[in-house]
């Protein structure tokens, strides 16, 4: 038997996305086993983003600074923004390098089940960074779920006076995969979506 110390932080960890209470054991074994160099330095990064995370007031991502270290790139496109759910969506499409433009997470998504409505979103600080100016460009990436969808047409009819184009993430087949181990709404937006052969 561990110690309740012991346990406490198995539990904690557990709680993460992703770690199951053996995976969390298996963390506490090795951090304890590894006390003298590894606890020290997981407890320094700890402490240090505690300290210092703040959200973008921009564009919701979340970083050390304000505005956050996208929102302050000159290097980036100005004119145009991706639209994201989640801050870890922001970071996935950033980790790929295939946008180069700014972006604008929502936190979260529209849901008549959970009770999320358009004024719990960011819905409205993105469009006064669109009715700003300077904007040619609104790219909407949200999940292919049917909260996310309803999410992009909502902003996309809110959009439609605006002198922006508004595009939206492909929806269909992944690279390598296999239509028998394809759900059928995948499969149907793929059919939806399908183009000419060239």
């Amino acid at each position: 038997m561990a110690s309740q110390e012991i346990e406490a932080l198995s539990g904690a960890l557990a709680r993460l996305p992703g770690l199951g209470p053996r995976s969390a054991r298996r963390a506490v074994l090795w951090l304890i086993k590894r006390r003298e160099t590894a606890l020290p330095q997981l407890l320094a990064a700890l402490t240090q983003v505690q300290d210092l995370l703040v959200e973008c007031d921009t564009c919701g991502n979340v970083d050390t600074t304000n505005p956050c270290g996208i929102c302050t790139d000159p290097r980036r496109d100005q004119r145009s923004i991706c639209v994201v759910e989640e801050v870890a969506d922001l970071w996935a499409l950033d980790r790929a390098r295939l946008f180069t433009g700014k972006y604008h997470v929502l936190g979260g998504r529209l849901s008549a089940l959970e009770g999320v409505r358009p004024e719990d979103l960011t819905i409205g600080q993105l469009l006064d960074r669109v009715a700003q100016g300077g904007i040619d460009e609104v790219v909407l990436a949200m999940n292919a779920t049917l909260e996310g969808q309803t999410t992009a047409h909502y902003i996309a009819e809110r959009l439609e006076g605006a002198t922006v184009r508004v595009t939206q993430l492909a929806h269909g087949l992944p690279v390598g995969g296999e239509l028998d181990y394809l759900d059928e709404g995948t499969l149907a937006q793929a059919l939806r979506a399908r183009r000419p052969v060239t």
